[in-house]
């Protein structure tokens, strides 16, 4: 019967349920969520910043493009601390984010 009722529960119910998740296993998936959007942040910086700097693969990195990829880094960093700041401001100013969509 409960694997029956999952199936026919839609999505929006089944994240309503997290809430009664074991508070460890919350946490758990808290963190390795978290891990997963650092690594994608790793990846999309590394694809920009290796488009941008490197003219033609070597093995070894010139100055002009360790320069870059210092440079280009920093900036990905700045960024994206800012965009993580700007929406933490902006849901401590709207307590529930969702109503903001439909405004």
């Amino acid at each position: 019967m409960r694997g029956s009722a999952g199936m026919d529960s839609s999505s929006s119910s089944a994240v309503e349920g997290l809430g009664s998740v074991d508070p460890q296993l919350q946490h758990f998936i808290e963190v390795e969520t978290q891990k997963q959007c650092f690594q994608q942040l790793v990846h999309q910086m590394m694809e920009l910043c290796w488009e941008k700097c490197t003219d033609k693969p070597g093995p070894k990195l010139d100055s002009r493009a360790e320069a870059c990829f210092v440079n280009c880094v920093e900036r990905f960093i700045d960024t994206s601390q800012f965009i993580l700041n700007r929406l933490e401001q902006t849901q401590k100013s709207k307590p529930v984010f969702s109503e903001s969509l439909f405004d």
